[in-house]
């Protein structure tokens, strides 16, 4: 068995875009968790989490700690408190993105089942990520435009020969 406790988190994924800024403390890895991700979220007074997105493979629960976080979701927008836990399922009925506008540090505790690959949609941007969820971290991450998208049968050609005889 490992341990850890929210209230003394190593910090090990800074964010540190502008509008972007937060502190995430990926406990799951720490513990060796293989299918179920937990990270500990710090955000600043006027930092978004992340961007607006939505998850194909992994579901995701939000359980606030601290503060009064702005949650967007294909409802809207909406205000949490502390206690609250709001849970996201596949698909685009569970977009989301948590947004501080108070003048104190949000935290918060984001729990996900973490499946060998996922594809996450972020339809602000018209991106796609391909991404592999290794138990330890690193794998394909990359991001592609929707935008960019081909057929399936682009750039593909009948193979010349056939096996040697």
């Amino acid at each position: 068995m490992r341990k850890s406790n929210v209230d003394d988190a190593s910090f090990d994924e800074p964010r540190d875009h502008d509008g972007f800024r937060a502190r995430r403390a990926r406990i799951g890895y720490a513990l060796g968790a293989e299918r179920l991700g937990v990270s500990v979220w710090e955000l600043p007074p006027g930092q978004a989490a992340y961007p607006y997105h939505y998850h194909h493979a992994e579901e995701e629960l939000l359980v606030v700690l601290e503060g009064t976080p702005s949650l967007r979701s294909p409802d809207g927008w909406s205000e949490l408190a502390g206690g609250d836990i709001v849970s996201f399922p596949r698909g685009e009925a569970g977009a989301h993105q948590l947004l501080n506008r108070t003048d104190r540090v949000v935290r918060f505790i984001a729990v996900s089942t973490n499946g060998e690959t996922d594809v996450v949609i972020y339809p602000d941007s018209g991106k796609l990520c391909a991404a592999e969820r290794l138990p330890h971290g690193g794998g394909l991450h990359t991001f592609f435009r929707l935008a960019d998208q081909v057929s399936y049968w682009e750039g593909e050609q009948p193979p010349v020969h056939g096996p040697s005889q």
